[in-house]
């Protein structure tokens, strides 16, 4: 017979398997958006990502993609397999966590229960494991390569060797389980920062163990001595360690004339041999606390010993090297992330400040002639007297932030933020849109899986949505059951472990509301931020765990057998967990969706051979890193990331042969482009050359920091400035000619220069380096321009662009008032038609969220419209009408619904003679964006809602339809749209 023990054993190991079997059904099976195409071609080659680096999930990576056998278009599938076990033992941890702690609710030690009382732990156990298997961030991050799951697979097992830790009565042992969880700390630096946050809450644990007399003094101290713990880790290890280590190597190498490295191999000897020495006579003298806190220091710095594949592989220069972190002095520039901008924490500016001055910080050095030499310092700006503040919340001057400040806030034009709106902002973004709205996703309901979405009560059930959130695939309704027991468990903890109860609690707050102090995020960011705070929903359901012993608690006086009454307990809150995953399942399944990797393709194969291809960041780029580096596919291509032109590092690797990509030409040399060289040129227009001036004596100019286009900066430091508004490039004519790279009816546009305005404005160092580029190529490489990158990053050259299907080629011939380039419409019809992937796209059964029905299919969408567009206009209407039928059977209505690209393809459908497709398709959209528009005002007058997209639909359709002279659905429209905007202009939308 099956002991009581074994019975909650594989009560455990089912959990484990039911979250394996969920997550690897729902895994994507390629690489996501985001920083998963980054993770997997990292992992992949073991190279360097963006700071500060996640080592160890890259070498387990690269161990996991050796199970694709070779076949490098699997080894995004393994690699995410990574996340898939990591967040199937995180339940399973969870649930040995909750069993633990019912144990000590119950008030026996686990040997001592009887069935009714092993029921109960193991139903709690249960319930509130798979409450967080199921629960909306933790299972998005479960299915893809991205470090959230193995970060909480490191969070829940800390937990609960801490629990353990507390269980054993053997001074010796316990010890043990306190080294091991520093040894778990120390590996969970190579995966993400967010495990650190949990320690001080765990040293009241160590704290009311040896103390059974704890007090509010003790406590206190303890907490404080927990935070203590964190900052030595989080500064003084993490980045302290290598930067104590980076002062040695300067004076050893600087002051005492001795070789590289040699500062560090001192300081690591010296380090080591003085740690060694303590644990020895720690160990002699018989002092066992700092005998365990001295091996708990050097099992930290075992597992923080990951971070060495970063120095070692960056020193190899692997094509994704982020930050050349490949010496010490650029290793604690990544670990500190000083490449992101910094935010003030407890005092500093807002975001009316005004930088009035500027002091020298921190020195910056770099490598020469066997000597560090100093080049620039770190500024500290100083601001005007009275503009800093205390907390503040409100401090981005970045375009576009300072207007949603005072949109959120009520913060009028030039007036200075006061405290209230600093508060107000902190409690009605921050706390309640950046986190308990996410928090009431995970266990309320959420709307729908748009941008900004809200969560849903469940008053709401019978609520008449419009149909694009009804039968949105995010739109789950809880029925705020999960919220209800979690609570119920607080309670129940509340009268019978308050000293659990009060660790929980800090715990919660530390992975919930105190990250989002620190964080001190901005008013709008590229995504949603769920993913962060899983720790604090982590906690949760363990409260919700208890909430099946608050349960079989009000069941006491109904159900007198206590055995019956713990089972009713568990099977009526399992409703809990089945209710998420019923809900959750449709919205988190990712089987079959390929078209992130499918979209970095399309943009790859827009551009001729061996290009020079400009893109953004992010989406625009870590899925081409994956088809490169992982796939092997058009490594001809040479991806030049436009958010990392202006760095050193990043330029220092365009002048070496990538894979197949040979090295790119520059005119200026490495001390034009050094750290604090360049870093921007103010516009600042001569006379003499206000007509304009050619870009290649520009840039000589540049490299002799010729005093002629110099101003003095306020610093009393000279800068080169940009003197004209108008740049000129000459042509050779004839050597163009023969490239045979224009079209023929283009050739009459071709002239001996290429002149352009390039604007009144500075000059970055990224604009600089573009221009450097396009300068020294000379056209011997096809330049390119991804066309998700917007028209504000292509320098004011639009008029020379040649859209080719999903990029723009930059030509030598101008198209006057082609404002967003010109179509070659052979060559695009060729891309598009012929050489694009849309894998599943069409397959109303696959899952696309919001991430893709943005960028990728609006890019996909308006690059067949641009090119049924222009088909038109040359009157070749056969192959306009089969752009149109291409672009509507790859991406239709009932898979990715239309948008207001979608509206352009009426018209389209009317000039090549598909009437009834076009009323159709008209009438769809028009009924989407009344019933959309109509819900918005009823719920909130249209004042926190975006309605400009549903009303340009609206107004698009009334206007293709008058073209074609279609007067009756015109007049139908027309009235649904004047209805609308009557109504939103009342209401002030």
């Amino acid at each position: 017979m099956i002991s009581l023990k074994k019975w909650n054993d594989l009560a455990g190991l089912a959990v484990l398997a039911i979250s394996l079997v969920t997550y690897v059904i729902t895994m994507e099976r390629t690489a996501s958006f985001w920083d998963c195409g980054e993770f997997i071609a990292c992992a992949f080659k073991l190279q360097v990502p963006h700071p500060p680096g996640a080592p160890l999930f890259l070498l387990i990576g690269r161990l996991f993609s050796l199970l694709a056998l070779g076949n490098v278009t699997q080894v995004a599938y393994w690699v995410n397999m990574v996340s898939v076990l990591s967040s199937a033992f995180t339940t399973f941890f969870l649930f040995k966590t909750i069993s633990l702690l019912a144990w000590k609710l119950i008030g026996k030690k686990r040997e001592e229960g009887n069935v009714a009382d092993t029921l109960l732990v193991t139903a709690a156990a249960v319930v509130g494991a798979l409450a967080y298997a199921w629960s909306d961030s933790f299972w998005f991050s479960a299915v893809e390569a991205e470090v959230y799951g193995l970060s909480s697979f490191f969070t829940a097992i800390v937990i609960w060797t801490v629990f353990k830790w507390e269980a054993i009565d053997d001074p010796a042992t316990g010890n043990r389980w306190l080294i091991l969880t520093a040894y778990l700390v120390g590996l969970s630096i190579g995966v993400h920062l967010l495990n650190l946050v949990t320690i001080p809450a765990l040293a009241l644990v160590y704290y009311f163990k040896k103390y059974p007399k704890p007090g509010f003094l003790g406590a206190s101290i303890a907490f404080l001595t927990g935070l203590l713990m964190l900052g030595i880790i989080n500064a003084g290890i993490i980045p302290g360690l290598p930067e104590l280590a980076a002062k040695f190597e300067i004076f050893f190498v600087n002051s005492l004339g001795l070789p590289y490295n040699t500062g560090i191999a001192f300081f690591t000897i010296l380090f080591l041999g003085g740690l060694f020495w303590g644990i020895r006579y720690s160990h002699r003298t018989g002092r066992a606390l700092l005998n365990t806190g001295l091996l708990s220091l050097a099992f930290i710095l075992i597992g923080y010993a990951s971070y060495a594949l970063v120095l070692v592989r960056s020193g190899y220069n692997t094509p994704i090297n982020e930050n050349n972190p490949s010496d010490v002095l650029r290793f604690v520039y990544y670990l500190k992330r000083e490449q992101y901008e910094s935010r003030p924490l407890l005092y500093g500016p807002s975001f009316v400040s005004r930088p009035v001055s500027q002091k020298r910080g921190a020195p910056v050095y770099t490598k020469k002639d066997g000597k560090y030499v100093l080049i620039d310092y770190k500024p500290i700006y100083e601001y005007e007297p009275g503009s800093n503040m205390l907390l503040p919340r409100m401090y981005s001057s970045q375009p576009g932030h300072p207007q949603l400040y005072q949109q959120m806030t009520g913060v009028a034009e030039g007036q200075k933020p006061t405290m209230r709106h600093n508060l107000s902002y902190l409690f009605s973004h921050q706390l309640g849109h950046m986190y308990w709205r996410y928090f009431l996703w995970n266990f309320v309901g959420r709307e729908s899986d748009k941008e900004g979405a809200g969560t849903l009560l469940p008053w709401q059930a019978g609520q008449s949505f419009p149909e694009s959130i009804s039968r949105n695939r995010g739109h789950n309704n809880f029925l705020m059951l999960p919220f209800f027991l979690g609570i119920a468990g607080i309670i129940y903890m509340y009268y019978y472990r308050r000293k659990d109860l009060l660790i929980l609690g800090f715990l919660f707050v530390l992975t919930g509301v105190a990250l989002v102090i620190y964080l001190n995020s901005p008013p709008t960011e590229p995504r949603e931020r769920d993913y962060i705070y899983v720790g604090s929903f982590y906690i949760f359901c363990i409260w919700i765990g208890f909430g099946v012993m608050a349960a079989a608690k009000f069941l006491e006086k109904i159900i007198h057998k206590p055995a019956l009454r713990a089972g009713m307990a568990g099977l009526a809150c399992f409703s809990v967990p089945a209710i998420m995953v019923a809900k959750g399942w449709d919205d988190h399944n990712r089987a079959d969706r390929y078209h992130s990797v499918d979209f970095a393709r399309n943009i790859l194969n827009s551009c001729a051979p061996n290009a020079i291809l400009f893109t953004g960041g992010d989406n625009d780029t870590f899925p081409l890193w994956y088809v490169q580096e992982v796939e092997g596919f058009r490594t001809d291509v040479r991806v030049c990331v436009q958010t990392f032109l202006g760095a050193d590092w990043y330029i220092e690797q365009l002048k070496r042969k990538i894979n197949r990509s040979d090295a790119l030409p520059l005119s200026l040399d490495s001390g034009n482009y050094q750290l604090g060289k360049n870093e921007y040129l103010p516009f600042y227009e001569i006379a003499s050359v206000k007509g304009g001036i050619n870009l290649k004596e520009y840039l000589e100019l540049i490299r002799q920091d010729n005093k002629a286009i110099q101003v003095p900066l306020t610093s009393g430091d000279m800068t080169s400035i940009l003197p004209s508004s108008t740049l000129f490039l000459p042509v050779d004519t004839r050597q163009v000619g023969k490239m045979n790279m224009i079209k023929r009816d283009l050739l009459p546009y071709l002239a001996d220069s290429m002149s352009w305005k390039i604007g009144e404005t500075d000059l970055l160092k990224g604009d600089l380096v573009m221009l450097d580029i396009i300068s020294s190529n000379n056209w011997k490489r096809p330049v390119y321009f991804s066309t998700t990158m917007g028209s504000s990053h292509n320098l004011g050259l639009q008029e020379y662009l040649q859209l080719e299907g999903y990029a723009y080629r930059l030509l030598p011939v101008r198209v006057p008032g082609a404002s967003d380039g010109y179509v070659n419409s052979d060559i695009m019809y060729d891309n598009m038609m012929h050489k694009m992937s849309w894998r599943e796209t069409n397959n109303p059964e696959v899952y696309y969220d919001d991430t893709y029905r943005g960028s990728p299919v609006v890019t996909a969408r308006l690059s067949f419209l641009r090119l049924a567009q222009q088909l038109i206009a040359e009157n070749r209407i056969d192959k306009a009408r089969k752009v149109v039928d291409q672009a509507m059977a790859v991406m239709p209505d009932d898979t990715i619904p239309y948008d207001q690209v979608s509206a352009g393809f009426i018209g389209a459908l009317f000039d090549v003679g598909e009437k009834e497709k076009a009323l159709d398709s008209a009438r769809a959209m028009a009924i989407r964006s009344d019933e959309n528009l109509s819900w918005i005002k009823q719920k909130d007058g249209g004042r926190n809602r975006d309605v400009n997209t549903d009303l340009f639909i609206l107004q698009s359709i009334v206007r293709e339809c008058r073209r074609a002279k279609q007067d009756k659905a015109a007049d139908h429209f027309e009235a649904i749209f004047k209805k609308h905007l009557l109504a939103f202009n009342v209401y002030g939308g």
